[in-house]
Formats: C-alpha cells, sequence, structure tokens
C-alpha cells in the first residue's frame, strides 16, 4: 500500500509542476479552471510552488516514516511552502493592479 500512495502522490505532484512549468512558458491553465483565471502566468506560479512544497512535504514527512530531528523541520518548511502557494493562486483570480496616472492639472 505504501508503493501505491507513493506512486499516487509522486505522479500529483508531477502533473502539476509540468502544469505549472508548461503554463509559465506558455500561459496556459487548465480548461476546468481557465474562466476564473484572470493571471493565467501568477496562477502557474502558484502551481508550481505548490507542487513543490507538496512533494517536499510528503516526501520527507509522512511518508518517509515519523519525521524525526531535521526532517521534521524539513517536512514542516515544505508545508509553509505549500501554503504560501495557495494565497498566491488566489490572487490570480482577482484583477491585477491599474497602474495610476500622474497628477492631473487644469489650466485656468
Amino acid at each position: 500500500m505504501h508503493r501505491v500512495l507513493t506512486g499516487l502522490a509522486a505522479l500529483t505532484v508531477t502533473v502539476v509542476a509540468v502544469g505549472g512549468v508548461a503554463g509559465i512558458a506558455t500561459g496556459w491553465v487548465p480548461p476546468w479552471g481557465a474562466s476564473r483565471v484572470l493571471r493565467p502566468r501568477l496562477w502557474d506560479w502558484g502551481s508550481l510552488i505548490n507542487a513543490t512544497g507538496a512533494a517536499v512535504w510528503i516526501f520527507v514527512g509522512p511518508l518517509n516514516g515519523p519525521p524525526q530531528g531535521a526532517s521534521a523541520y524539513v517536512a514542516w518548511a515544505g508545508w509553509v511552502v505549500f501554503m504560501v502557494g495557495l494565497p498566491v493562486r488566489l490572487r490570480a483570480r482577482h484583477p491585477g493592479h491599474l497602474p495610476r496616472a500622474g497628477p492631473t492639472t487644469t489650466a485656468s
């Protein structure tokens, strides 16, 4: 069962990471989320951050046995990186800020 879980985790993380890299290069977003994403490159960077954090957390933490010593800190750092990717992806669903126009002057 451990091998099945490890294989599924590796497949999932790989698919998300490849999608993130492909999206960064081309601006592509998966079809099921494309209608809600307003900034595709930011979405893809968030996907890559999520995949990296999840891979570290899963393979150093739960699928490697009980984390002991330094590996516990590395596993939790992976979890933090995964959590950082979530707000990045959420920001991709909102429009960016428009540049401010310079000061306006009126001639009298």
